[in-house]
């Protein structure tokens, strides 16, 4: 079985022809191509997940074959190669998209390394990111595709859609993975506790300065920082940031001496930052200086495809962790599960399952173990058919509960986290997928005390 489709594209016969066999020895479908214009009638016509194309084509180049194939479609793959290498061209297609860009001669090991980086690349991300809708694959590649880059990225989406995963996926996938990742959520900090968390400050700097800190900026040398909830921060903390960004120097608070970084940023947040920009609550220059390569989380909404795959992989790990065996989620429940509309997306399908697991009885995830939010409609279903049978109450259902706001389902699962972890801040964080501080920072916003 072919392990995937490659498009070869050079005007040269036999330098397609020593491609196509290469590759179609390892067992990759390819198809060649002459020119760039023909090249894109295929893609039209067929799904790649690569594209192999020499750079300087009768016609089209290579790098504006680049820009079609990606507005064609975003999610294949490019790898270039010439004959004629230039730094400007390497600069152009690099900024562009391209994933790899190789000189000739290119040798059979050296072609394939490459090959075979990229479909490794691709089945680990798949492995990680738990679905395959189209709006997961698109996700995916677009993964694979901006990692290698040095660009800065913003990650929109909803909360709940997996956005800090994602970012979490680029750095791993990039060169700059052998350096720990670091994360910060800019909205569980005060502007105060951010701009030392981001910039470090000097011994003295205020009250509490003991002594000299490196900020986050620092700290990501040569590494990956992420700033999630990057709409939440104000005007001036923006400020702070795009200077860090165009300058790529920081001063901590306090000091006198700009310190050089080299950090590749990844931002994200689930606000509407065209209508904060209309609101004049973000800046515009810092809006479009992270939205170099933006990467949209679908919600749950959008891939209802993935619920079945992702509801099972929840199940098996949190069967793992509570020593439980299932066998698996019952027709009727999965059935609610793909209907309900799960404003809170992954996060709260996640926590479903895994009270589903906790509090279930039987050998299987039933209709009942699930959110009574969940089994709503199933259950109001039930009842009309029960009804039309001269039943009034059908065994196992329990009166109709209407279904309530994501901000009482997250405070809901948060007092569940807490009365699970016997009010333990950090195990309730881990159980919740969340960061210490983002937990605080809920724990603040809902008025959450323990009694």
């Amino acid at each position: 079985m072919p392990q995937g489709a490659i498009l070869v594209v050079d005007d040269e016969e036999r330098q397609r022809e020593i491609y196509r066999d290469i590759l179609q020895d390892e067992g990759y479908e390819t198809l060649t191509s002459s020119s760039g214009e023909s090249a894109l009638r295929l893609i039209r016509q067929k799904r790649f997940d690569l594209v192999l194309t020499d750079l300087n084509l009768t016609g089209m180049t290579g790098v504006e074959l680049l820009s079609e194939i990606l507005r064609a479609d975003p999610t294949v793959a490019v790898i270039i190669i010439t004959g004629y290498p230039s730094i400007q061209s390497a600069i152009d297609a690099t900024r562009r998209g391209v994933y790899q860009y190789l000189e000739k001669p290119v040798d059979r090991s050296q072609l394939l390394a490459v090959v075979d980086e990229v479909f490794e690349s691709l089945a680990t991300l798949k492995q990680t990111i738990i679905g395959s809708s189209p709006a997961t694959k698109a996700m995916v590649r677009m993964i694979l595709k901006v990692a290698p880059t040095q660009h800065t990225v913003l990650i929109l989406g909803e909360s709940g859609t997996g956005k800090e995963l994602v970012a979490r996926e680029i750095h791993k996938h990039s060169p700059r993975r052998n350096e720990p990742f670091l994360a910060v959520n800019c909205a569980s900090l005060t502007e105060t506790l951010l701009e030392s968390e981001l910039f470090g400050h000097e011994k003295g700097a205020f009250t509490d300065a003991h002594q000299q800190k490196k900020g986050l900026f620092e700290r990501a040398h040569d590494s990956t920082l992420f700033l999630d909830e990057i709409g939440d921060t104000s005007l001036a903390m923006q400020a702070k940031i795009l200077r860090a960004l165009q300058e790529r120097e920081i001063l901590r608070v306090g000091g006198a001496e700009a310190i050089k970084v080299d950090v590749r940023i990844i931002a994200a947040t689930n606000r509407n930052l065209e209508k904060s920009l209309e609101d004049g609550k973000f800046r515009e220059d810092l809006y479009y200086r992270l939205k170099v390569i933006p990467i949209t989380c679908p919600s749950l909404r959008e891939r209802r495809e993935d619920i079945r795959e992702l509801a099972l992989h929840f199940m098996r790990r949190a069967a793992l962790a509570s020593s439980r065996t299932l066998s698996g989620i019952s027709g009727d429940a999965l059935q609610a599960l793909e209907n309900y509309s799960w404003p809170g997306n992954i996060r709260e399908l996640e926590w479903a399952i895994e009270r589903a697991v906790v509090l279930g009885e039987s050998s299987e995830i039933e209709l009942r173990d699930l959110p009574p939010e969940v089994t709503a409609p199933s259950r109001e279903a039930a009842l009309d058919r029960a009804a039309a049978g001269g039943a009034t109450n059908p065994p196992g259902l329990s009166p109709v509960i209407p279904e309530g706001s994501w901000e009482e389902h997250e405070k809901a699962m948060i007092l569940e986290a807490l009365r699970r972890t016997s009010w333990n801040i950090t195990r309730a964080a881990q159980l919740l997928g969340m960061t210490f501080r983002t937990l605080q920072y809920r724990l603040e916003k809902f008025r959450i005390k323990k009694s």
